[in-house]
C-alpha cells in the first residue's frame, strides 16, 4: 500500500505542466487541476504550456510559459501569468498531461521533451515510453492478465476469432473514451461491415478480445503511482442499454477498494511501469483481466479523492520528490 508523507524539503520545485487548454476542463473533474491544486500547496511555482508553446532551438529545449496560479473556485480555477521564453531545463518536473489523440504532434512535443529529460528534468510520464506503450497494445506484454487478443489488420482472421469466441469486442488502436468499440455476439449480421470499417478495409490495425460479461459490474480503473496500486479504484458500471463502461458514455462511477485479483494483477505490471519510468498510469481490469493501461492522461483522482477521502495527488507528489532526490 502507497501511504503519502509530505517531504520535508528546502527546495522550491519548478513544476511545468503541458496540458489542454486549462478554460476548456472540467473543474469538478479534471486529474490534473487535482494535481495542480496540491503542488501549489506544497509552495512549488507552476508553469503553464501548451503543446503548441514547446519548440527547440539547435537541440536545446524551450517553452513559451505563463506563470499558473490556480485556485478551488469554479468559476474562476485559474489565474495566468504574463507569458515568457524559458529553458524547459529551468523546470525540475515536467507534467505531460496532453489528453490523446495520440498523433504526429503528440509525439513531436515527445521528442522535445526527451531532450529537457536528458538536461536532468524529470519527465512524467517518461516520454520515449509515451511513444512506446500503446494504450491498447501495452496490455498485451502481460498475457497471464488478460483475457484471450487478437491484434491484426485480417477480416479473415477476425472472423475465425470471433467464430471461436462467440462473444468479442472490436476497438481501434487509437481512440478513448469507448469511442467506436464494438461488440459482436454470435450471429450478428454487421459482422463483415464492423470488420471493414474498423480496419478501413484491411489497411489498419484493431484490437478483438473476448467479451468479458463481469462488464456489468463495472470496468476498474486503478491508479498505479511509481508502479505501486492506490489502495482505492473507481468501477465504472454501464447504465442502461449501454454495455461500455466509460464514464463519457455515461457509466456510473463507484470508488471501491481493490481486491486481492486486482492486487495481483497490479503486481504484475507495477515493476515494468517502474522501469519504463511509467509513473502515474491508470490500469483497466474487467471481472479478472487487465484490457488496458493508460499512461498518457489517466484520469479518476477526483473520483476516487471523494470516495474514499484520500489525496492521490499527494501520494503522487511525493513519489515524485523521492525521485528527484534519488
Amino acid at each position: 500500500m502507497v501511504k503519502s508523507m509530505r517531504p520535508d524539503t528546502q527546495m522550491t520545485i519548478q513544476l511545468g505542466v503541458v496540458m489542454d487548454p486549462i478554460s476548456s476542463i472540467h473543474y469538478k473533474k479534471d486529474s490534473t487541476l487535482a494535481m495542480l491544486f496540491e503542488a501549489q500547496e506544497r509552495g512549488w511555482n507552476l508553469y503553464y504550456f501548451e503543446q503548441q508553446n514547446l519548440f527547440l532551438r539547435d537541440g536545446a529545449p524551450f517553452g513559451y510559459a505563463r506563470q499558473l496560479r490556480v485556485a478551488q473556485d469554479s468559476g474562476n480555477w485559474f489565474e495566468l501569468g504574463e507569458a515568457s521564453f524559458i529553458p524547459l531545463s529551468d523546470l525540475n518536473i515536467i507534467l505531460m498531461r496532453k489528453d490523446p489523440p495520440f498523433n504526429e504532434e503528440y509525439i513531436y512535443s515527445t521528442y522535445i521533451l526527451e531532450h529537457a529529460q536528458r538536461r536532468g528534468v524529470l519527465v512524467v510520464n517518461h516520454p520515449q515510453s509515451l511513444r512506446d506503450a500503446n494504450e491498447k497494445l501495452f496490455a498485451t506484454y502481460f498475457p497471464q492478465c488478460s483475457p484471450p487478443t487478437l491484434v491484426t489488420q485480417s477480416s479473415d482472421l477476425l472472423r475465425a476469432f470471433w467464430k471461436e469466441m462467440g462473444d468479442i469486442v472490436c476497438k481501434p488502436l487509437n481512440t478513448m473514451g469507448g469511442a467506436s468499440v464494438f461488440r459482436l455476439r454470435e450471429n450478428e449480421v454487421n459482422a463483415s461491415v464492423i470488420f471493414e470499417t474498423l480496419t478501413r478495409n484491411q489497411t489498419f490495425y484493431i484490437m478483438a478480445q473476448q467479451f468479458i460479461p463481469e462488464i456489468r459490474d463495472g470496468d476498474k480503473r486503478i491508479l498505479m503511482i511509481d508502479g505501486e496500486p492506490v489502495p482505492h479504484m473507481l468501477v465504472r458500471v454501464p447504465q442502461g442499454d449501454d454495455w461500455r463502461g466509460n464514464l463519457a458514455v455515461g457509466a456510473k462511477g463507484i470508488v471501491r477498494p481493490l481486491s486481492e485479483r486486482d492486487r495481483w494483477i497490479c503486481s504484475q505490471v507495477g515493476p515494468v511501469l517502474r522501469d519504463l519510468g511509467l509513473y502515474f498510469v491508470g490500469i483497466d481490469i474487467i471481472g479478472d483481466y487487465l484490457t488496458e493501461i493508460n499512461v498518457t492522461s489517466p484520469t479518476g483522482i477526483r473520483e476516487i479523492d471523494a470516495g474514499a477521502k484520500t489525496n492521490v495527488s499527494a501520494i503522487l507528489m511525493d513519489a515524485l520528490v523521492k525521485r528527484l532526490n534519488q
